[in-house]
């Protein structure tokens, strides 16, 4: 893994009202949803980008405002499925 190190302003951590930390996966997150939706990355890279596994992300789209089921019925439940038994 590869590690970038960004300069965060005080004041942006106050406006944030978080930790470092806190703030850390937040960026992390708000990165991956944004290069998911410019199609920079596939959802499954981006969800290891922010962290989480495919189906959270996916269902956390519609917290950054976008359609959260791009993917059909049956694409869903297989990647559901495959997330369930990389758990």
């Amino acid at each position: 893994m590869t590690t970038i190190t960004w300069n965060i302003p005080r004041e942006t951590l106050f406006a944030l009202k978080g930790s470092t930390e806190d703030v850390g996966v937040m960026l992390r997150m708000a990165s991956a949803v944004k290069l998911y939706e410019m199609g920079k990355l596939s959802s499954g890279v981006a969800a290891r980008l922010a962290g989480v596994p495919r189906v959270v992300f996916l269902s956390r789209l519609s917290d950054y405002g976008l359609d959260t089921f791009q993917l059909s019925e049956e694409e869903l439940q297989r990647q559901t499925r495959l997330s369930e038994k990389d758990s």
